[in-house]
């Protein structure tokens, strides 16, 4: 520093001058630090958990998506086998005809039912292909990559119960883990806005390198000096303070209600997915024991009886058509229990079978 502003570069003509160097440095008040540092990591973990439950919810899109590819495959399997069976058909119906013990009606309605099973199986096949860009896309692969067969299963029973899941979920869930973490930063930052209220202090040291002095009117031997400083700063702006203690106390009553809220979900979407589940298992069950059996006997029958004119074609493919729903229905609900069971592991957070 230099008190003569026509030669601020000379440090002998002044005993005010001196060359300064200094450092100074901010110490918040005692708590605030540890406090700021416990809101970050807070923070860190609520985004944490957000991208654990972001893995759940890409491990349920992929499993659904999987399970729609296997329901697909066998629909086309069927279409397969019933456009086979509907040629057979048209042959006989044909043959019959031939010979006069038929009419070309029921060459017709068979040739509908073909036309109508072509017309299903190019519906799949493109079904299928949009399957397989929605699995690549999901799992951040060339759009044209190649998918295959998805292995056949069996429906798992499921080995906890509804409130046994919902303490489960309550447990492992990461958006809940990710809301919590969000209540704690509420907190915390409650903390800090009280902590406000009390001054920052600011600690300075300065050295001064003065040189001698020897003019007619002043004389100085030019001894070095240092100072040392405490300051402080006056918190006198209540009301933004304030309007910090209002946002923090908003923040964590927020979080709160947004737990209870995913809680009160949570446990809806178990009740709900287990009843679905249910119900399903019993239509699985009730096609694969009782419906599709029972309609391979009667359309194995209705052959053998129209073969001797005892029944009409129409009898007959009525009979191959409803064993072609049947099985329809049965391996959509097959499908439908794995992707329910996937929506109950991403709504628990955790794989069950």
């Amino acid at each position: 520093q230099n008190m003569l502003a026509r030669e601020p570069f000379v440090f002998n003509q002044d005993p005010q001058s001196a060359k300064v160097i200094g450092i100074s440095q901010q110490i918040p008040f005692w708590g605030k630090r540890a406090i700021r540092q416990e809101v970050a990591q807070y923070e860190a973990e609520s985004y944490q958990w957000a991208i654990e439950e972001r893995k759940l919810e890409l491990a349920r899109m992929v499993k659904e998506t999987c399970y729609q590819i296997w329901a697909t495959d066998k629909e086309l399997g069927i279409v397969d086998k019933n456009l086979k069976i509907l040629a057979d058909f048209v042959t006989i119906a044909e043959s019959k005809y031939s010979v006069g013990q038929g009419v070309q009606q029921d060459i017709f309605k068979a040739g509908l039912e073909k036309s109508k099973m072509l017309d299903m199986q190019i519906t799949l096949r493109q079904k299928r292909k949009s399957l397989e860009a929605n699995l690549n896309y999901l799992l951040y692969r060339p759009g044209n990559t190649p998918v295959g067969a998805v292995a056949d299963f069996a429906l798992p029973q499921l080995p906890l119960s509804a409130e046994q899941l919902n303490q489960t979920a309550l447990e492992k869930r990461p958006q809940i883990k990710s809301l919590l973490s969000l209540v704690n930063k509420g907190q915390a930052s409650h903390r800090l806005a009280r902590k406000e209220f009390y001054p920052d202090f600011n600690l300075s040291f300065e050295y001064m390198f003065k040189e001698a002095i020897a003019t007619e009117m002043v004389s100085d031997p030019g001894y070095n000096m240092f100072s040392v400083g405490v300051t402080f700063n006056l918190p006198f702006q209540q009301a933004r303070r304030r309007a910090m203690l209002a946002e923090s106390t908003s923040e964590t009553d927020m979080a709160t209600e947004e737990v209870n809220a995913l809680k009160n979900t949570i446990s809806l979407t178990i009740n709900d997915t287990l009843a679905q589940l249910e119900r399903r298992r019993k239509l699985v069950e009730l096609y694969q024991g009782g419906i599709i059996p029972q309609a391979e006997q009667s359309l194995e029958s209705a052959v053998i009886s129209y073969r001797v004119n005892k029944v009409d074609f129409l009898t007959l493919l009525d009979g191959r058509m409803n064993l072609f729903n049947y099985e329809r229905e049965l391996y959509e609900s097959q499908a439908e229990y794995m992707m329910k069971l996937a929506q109950l592991e991403a709504a628990v957070g955790m794989e069950l079978h």
